[in-house]
């Protein structure tokens, strides 16, 4: 099926299949003639899937069929909503390389924090026709009078379960208040957790819902493996496969900063080009980390979940689960780093005796078990601990700092027994 056929200009399907579509993938054959009609959307696709590109180019169409395009004092047309830097310049260039196509291109602002806000002040003199950012920046650009959001034609939420997550709940809520009733909705969500699912349903009027399990033709290819291994030798263990398996590149999880710095630390006295990614770097930092690991200058990133959101690598090979997900949503969300636009991939997880359990649930959430393996030489020797009563888990079963709270008050409530 060629995108011409979907509705678009012959400009933007020329551009698609120029910048490797060869045809569209199911999620794009859905949205594209929906958004197009100017219908809202509920999307739910995996990493990897086109859904950037399932947004982005119907929505620079109508942009560029809109009477009031281009032009000195222009009105914001499209606003772009994303939970982390990295995603918001995974969507800025996509408008950008798509839009290049056009007889005009439209204006595209990226908003982000952790750099100074003046360039992006400065970028929006004038106006912008395609802002994309973080909701904390996007609010400071709003109230330095820089960003003007009454005129707005269309609305994205991209990974909608993320901004929830991270604790952007108020900060979205103060930029939905700021936005005109009439608008066109696109809200994209890896998972549909019940808060991401309320929003959606408060949000969008009649949308198209494309559902995750009615695409099976648009499941990457990844291949998993876990591998036993005692906690205190993944780090031997990474290097042995480094070594072993010939990966040319390799982007690993960690639950935290310090892990990042630490094992990044440990592979590059072993000899092996390494860099830690995580919130705490500069922006900068940051960026130059991901361009020298696009460039292959950089065999290892070794990054948290938050950083490594929007992190879009051409073929990358495999992706490794140093530390095991929080939650089986982030397990999902990593492993999509591979096995994209239709490459393979491959996803091992470490699986230390203590976290066993752990990755079982993470297994019962997928809905797919994972044989272990052991390795020579890295055979397990310790044992899980017992369990304590109560606890452990993937979050969204364990108890969280509200659920004890909620638990206290109903004690409180029924006084002393």
């Amino acid at each position: 099926m060629p995108f011409a056929s979907l509705g678009l200009v012959p400009a933007l399907a020329r551009a698609a299949a120029d910048h490797g579509y060869a045809a569209p993938t199911p999620i794009q054959q859905a949205a594209i003639p929906a958004l197009l009609a100017g219908r809202d959307l509920r999307g739910q696709a995996h990493t990897g899937s086109g859904k950037t590109a399932a947004f982005v180019l119907p929505l620079l169409q109508r942009w560029a069929q809109s009477p009031h395009r281009g032009g000195h004092g222009r009105a914001l047309h499209t606003l772009v909503v994303v939970p982390t830097r990295e995603l918001a310049t995974q969507v800025a260039e996509a408008f950008a390389r798509f839009g290049a196509a056009l007889d005009v291109r439209p204006r595209i602002v990226r908003g982000i924090g952790g750099v100074s806000i003046n360039p992006q002040l400065m970028a929006l003199r004038g106006g912008a026709d395609i802002v994309v950012g973080t909701p904390g920046r996007l609010l400071d650009l709003v109230q330095h009078n820089a960003l003007r959001l009454a005129a707005v034609q269309a609305l994205v939420l991209d990974e909608a379960d993320r901004l929830l997550d991270l604790g952007f709940a108020d900060e979205l809520a103060r930029l939905l208040d700021l936005l005109p009733a009439q608008r066109q909705m696109v809200l994209l969500s890896a998972t549909f957790p019940a808060g991401t699912a309320a929003l959606a349903d408060r949000l969008l009027r009649e949308p198209l819902t494309v559902e995750g399990a009615a695409l099976p033709t648009d499941a990457p290819d990844i291949a998993q493996r876990a591998i036993a291994v005692d906690a205190g030798r993944r780090t031997q263990l990474l290097r042995h496969l480094l070594s072993t398996e010939g990966w040319p590149r390799a982007l690993v999880f960690v639950a935290t900063k310090h892990a990042c710095e630490t094992v990044a630390d440990k592979l590059r006295k072993a000899g092996i080009a390494a860099e830690p990614l995580h919130g705490v770097l500069g922006q900068g930092k940051r960026e130059q980390v991901l361009a020298d690991f696009k460039a292959a200058r950089v065999r290892v990133v070794v990054a948290t979940d938050l950083a490594a959101r929007g992190i879009d690598i051409a073929e990358l090979p495999v992706v490794v689960n140093y530390d095991l997900a929080r939650a089986a949503a982030d397990h999902v969300h990593r492993i999509g780093r591979t096995g994209r636009a239709g490459a393979s991939g491959v996803a091992v997880s470490f699986v230390p005796a203590a976290a066993e359990a752990h990755f079982r649930l993470i297994e019962k959430r997928q809905g797919r078990r994972v044989p272990r393996e052991q390795v020579t030489g890295f055979e397990p020797v310790e044992q899980a601990p017992e369990a304590a009563p109560g606890g452990g888990g993937v979050k969204g079963r364990r108890p969280n700092k509200k659920d004890k709270l909620r638990a206290a008050a109903a004690a409180a409530a029924k006084g002393p027994q």
